[in-house]
């Protein structure tokens, strides 16, 4: 399922394939990026340094990155891919600079930075749930339909959002351990408040 993601709006575009050499990825991504571009509002014009400065600030501290153009028109888009062969490939990063996309790669095992990868679970999901495909037209078929069903309300996504405050609330109720990242859900007592009692209790349990 090829897949174009916008977080901010939770709009999707899905097209079903059998197989995704670069020829057929690398055209259908080239389509649909000129369609957004088109919807989009023209880009403003600055001056060249502060273009190119636009450009590099996106690139800082990365290990894989595009070089950049000599000649570089206004940027437009970011876009975030896996960090696979086809996404490098020299004709397709130029296109992408040629018409002002800055593509910016997730590292190795870091699939989980790309959100494309969560919309492509919940889609399949619910276009999978109770129903068995008989044939690879179906399921594509099914595929499509629930992007597009998907589409007529769709849900913005954000980094963190309430999982990440449940997970600071269940971190601020345990306690951390020095030498592992294990924790207590009480405090320990502290050393001196275990020697007192020791002392006056004349005994210590363990």
């Amino acid at each position: 399922m090829l897949t174009l993601f916008h977080p901010s709006t939770g709009q999707v575009r899905v097209k079903g394939v059998t197989s995704c050499p670069n020829v057929v990825l690398h055209a259908w991504l080239e389509s649909e990026l000129s369609a957004i571009l088109d919807s989009m509002p023209m880009a403003k014009i600055v001056p060249e340094e502060d273009n190119r400065a636009a450009w590099e600030c996106w690139q800082a501290g990365l290990t894989v990155k595009a070089t950049l153009l000599d000649d570089l028109p206004p940027l437009r888009m970011l876009l975030v891919m896996d960090n696979l062969a086809g996404h490098l490939t020299a004709r397709f990063v130029v296109w992408l600079l040629e018409h002002g996309i800055m593509p910016l790669y997730t590292p190795l095992s870091g699939s989980w930075l790309n959100m494309t990868e969560s919309i492509q679970r919940i889609l399949a999901t619910r276009a999978l749930a109770g129903q068995t495909p008989t044939n690879t037209a179906e399921l594509i078929e099914w595929l499509e339909a629930t992007a597009r069903a998907w589409n007529t309300d769709p849900t913005p996504f954000e980094w963190g959002g309430n999982r990440q405050l449940r997970r600071q609330r269940a971190h601020q109720r345990r306690h951390p351990l020095g030498g592992s990242g294990a924790c207590t859900r009480t405090p320990l007592r502290r050393r001196l408040q275990f020697m007192d009692q020791w002392r006056t209790s004349g005994q210590v349990t363990h």
